[in-house]
């Protein structure tokens, strides 16, 4: 990689001789203007607004444009007389923890690396320092005609340097922040944990400019001859949605897009063939027997359907399936008939035992005639006193 820029890291009274390099580089397609008549290509000269004549960059200086339009000169021999410290020095002002530094200061990346073999043992000396604190260096250093802000940091065995915003530079997000009273329910936040964790992590290495891999191949289509039918994109900008319907299909999409084949419907989940597939309750029921008794019995899920109900049994359904539970009665009909048989039995027992009731009209006979003899003797004897 070639430098962009020689100094040093001065770190207290050490000073670490460095090269500077861009640690990261652009891979977007770049265009050129051209005349849309005849395919020519279009440039930008540098015209002089006073004699109106093209200028070369060696004949370019800089100025400052005052609040009124008034052009202030400035030379770079007035720009390198400033009294700037950080001109050729990465001045290390103190260390403090990575969560310090607010991402949205972040701007481009360089690497360090140590300018020749005495540089060596003090980069070391320092990477090591930052790898065991844990922390970044926030430094000062100048670069391209400006002092600017910088995080050095430990990536891998290299010394990496982020140019900083200034604090000052940063927009406040007051105006962005949403309505106050806009309120999140806790099952919207449950579904919105459940999609985070079926979408899981991501391998950063693996991702890739899908745009601009479809611009090469329509630039590569082109010049073939064969241009490339666009594709066509679903809009769903700018449409109202029902935020626990939209979260639930997200969670069913990531998991089927896993392999998954779950899904987090009540009462059961997404098979394989993304049909809602039953869940039965795992316990014991009790059901009457045809008998009359309670039998308790581990009710267990079926493969695939639900268990019947104990009244769905009884009713008539197709082919001989209602036939079953009338076959199954016979034994209470024979245990019917043998209560009868019994019942007669004792109703015979009964009525031979009767006779023995019947004593008290013995009695009541031999009263009857003993009264009627009384009377017959009662009538002889007023016969013969007549």
């Amino acid at each position: 990689m070639r430098s962009i820029w020689n100094g040093a890291i001065s770190f207290g009274l050490v000073s670490i001789p460095v090269k500077l390099m861009n640690a990261t580089e652009n891979h977007s397609v770049s265009f050129r203007q051209v005349h849309l008549t005849d395919g020519g290509r279009i440039r930008y000269r540098k015209v002089c607004e006073v004699d109106e004549e093209e200028v070369t960059s060696a004949e370019t200086g800089k100025a400052y444009e005052d609040a009124d339009g008034t052009l202030i000169p400035i030379t770079d021999e007035d720009l390198a007389s400033l009294p700037l410290p950080t001109n050729k020095t990465i001045e290390i002002l103190g260390f403090v923890p990575a969560t310090r530094i607010d991402p949205l200061q972040m701007d481009t990346a360089y690497y360090l690396s140590a300018n020749g073999v005495p540089a060596a043992k003090p980069y070391t000396l320092l990477r090591e320092a930052l790898r065991r604190s844990e922390k970044v260096a926030v430094a000062k250093f100048a670069l391209r005609g400006r002092e600017r802000l910088g995080m050095l940091r430990v990536a891998e065995d290299v010394i990496v340097m982020h140019g900083l915003l200034w604090p000052d530079e940063l927009r406040s997000p007051e105006d962005v922040v949403p309505d106050a009273a806009t309120k999140v329910r806790d099952a919207e936040l449950d579904l919105a944990d459940a999609l985070m964790d079926t979408l899981g992590g991501v391998d950063l290495d693996t991702l890739h400019d899908d745009y601009r891999e479809a611009v090469e191949e329509l630039v590569a289509a082109k010049a073939a001859g064969e241009p490339l039918e666009p594709a066509h994109e679903e809009d769903t900008g700018g449409k109202v949605i029902d935020l626990v319907a939209a979260l639930e299909k997200s969670v069913r999409a990531a998991k089927e897009s896993r392999g998954d084949g779950k899904g987090d419907g009540e009462g059961g989940g997404d098979g394989p063939d993304g049909k809602v597939a039953d869940v039965h309750p795992i316990g014991r029921t009790t059901r009457r027997t045809p008998t009359g008794k309670n039998v308790s019995r581990s009710a267990a899920p079926d493969s695939g359907r639900s268990q019947p109900k104990e009244t769905g049994a009884k009713k008539s359904t197709a082919g001989g399936t209602a036939q079953k539970p009338a076959a199954k009665k016979a034994p209470a009909k024979k245990t019917s008939a043998k209560k009868t048989a019994e019942g007669k039995a004792g109703t015979k027992a009964t009525a031979k035992k009767a006779p023995a009731k019947k004593a008290p009209a013995k009695k009541a006979s031999s009263a009857k005639k003993t009264a009627a003899g009384k009377s017959a003797s009662g009538r002889r004897t007023s016969r013969s006193s007549a």
